[in-house]
């Protein structure tokens, strides 16, 4: 299984709610200490979103840091990224098999079962969502709350990216309840300076 990069914060994009250019808020995050982004620009042409993905690997090299490609994996490939996040009931072995055992494969999960499924087939991990409720996703729920995070945690077979809502104040009952890292989106997207908070808040939750 790949390593999950640390600091264990996943950075996921929405250039819609992103305070500056994608490219220019990748260097600017990766110089901050992040080391690891999801590209998850799903609307954009497969040609854009590899340009896309393009340039964010380019930023993301000097930092020894890993981009990933929320949606397929012949994108993921064609587009040159570390690795592939997949949606929920994605076919996480053929994932396995197209980019081999040096990509980083992850599957967006709701609940055990979604769990069961991505350790059976190869995932290096899941994220987990929602726990808190979204608000880059208002509506989308219910959350589950860090009870059922930490049944599912207690459970689960490979790592858990706790997403959905998580801010800095949160992400120590996320590592608590058992969740190896957390995920987020719209805090790094608009508030990149707020960074410094989610990590100096990751360390301070990890054992």
């Amino acid at each position: 299984m790949m390593a999950i990069p640390s600091p264990r914060l996943l950075a996921i994009t929405d250039r819609r709610q992103a305070a500056q250019p994608l490219p220019d808020l990748a260097a600017r995050l990766f110089a901050g200490g992040l080391r690891w982004l999801s590209l998850r620009e799903k609307d954009l042409d497969e040609s854009r979103q590899i340009a896309l993905a393009h340039a964010l690997v380019e930023r993301a090299r000097p930092w020894g840091a890993l981009v990933t490609l929320h949606g397929d994996p012949d994108l993921a490939l064609a587009a040159g990224t570390d690795g592939v996040h997949l949606p929920e009931g994605a076919d996480v072995a053929a994932a396995r098999r197209r980019l081999g055992p040096g990509a980083l494969v992850g599957l967006s999960t709701h609940d055990a079962e979604g769990i069961r499924r991505a350790a059976a087939g190869g995932a290096d991990y899941v994220t987990l969502s929602p726990v808190f409720p979204s608000p880059s996703k208002p509506g989308y729920g219910p959350p589950i709350g860090t009870e059922a995070l930490r049944r599912l945690a207690a459970e689960a077979p490979l790592p858990i990216i706790a997403l959905g809502g998580v801010e800095s104040g949160t992400i120590g009952d996320c590592l608590a309840a058992g969740a190896v890292g957390v995920a987020v989106m719209g805090t790094a997207m608009r508030t990149p300076d707020r960074l410094p908070d989610l990590l100096k808040a990751l360390k301070g939750g990890q054992p």
